[in-house]
């Protein structure tokens, strides 16, 4: 077992706390379903977000996966850098796995594409 990192990112149009759980819960779920992920291969996940998104904390919806309960949690604020695309949601995941490199799925949904395009064209 290898340990990786599992990327993402997604943004919101508005800083509600139903919109920042929505996508939060969305782009977790592709995470897991599309690299197989089981929470017991799970070391930690990071939850970032631009300065823009301040409603609530998109970790809780990690409490609404089974099993991930026990999961270390956090978030934090990404550098508010001029021109950075704003309304974004990033999450790192660390994981025991097997996958290379290269068969890992990140996904970058909505805007955030414009991240990642280079992985986005794999992954869609």
């Amino acid at each position: 077992m290898l340990v990786r990192g599992i990327r993402g990112a997604i943004t919101i149009e508005q800083n509600t706390d139903q919109e920042i759980t929505e996508a939060s819960k969305e782009l977790v779920q592709i995470l897991i379903e599309q690299n197989n992920i089981d929470p017991e291969t799970v070391a930690q996940v990071l939850f970032t977000v631009t300065e823009d998104v301040t409603a609530t904390f998109p970790a809780k919806v990690l409490r609404e996966f089974p099993g991930w309960s026990f999961v270390p949690v956090v978030c934090a604020r990404e550098i508010p850098v001029p021109g950075s695309l704003p309304m974004c949601i990033r999450v790192l995941l660390t994981v025991n796995t097997e996958l290379k490199q290269d068969q890992i799925f990140h996904a970058y949904l909505r805007d955030a594409k414009k991240l990642r395009p280079d992985l986005t064209l794999t992954n869609e």
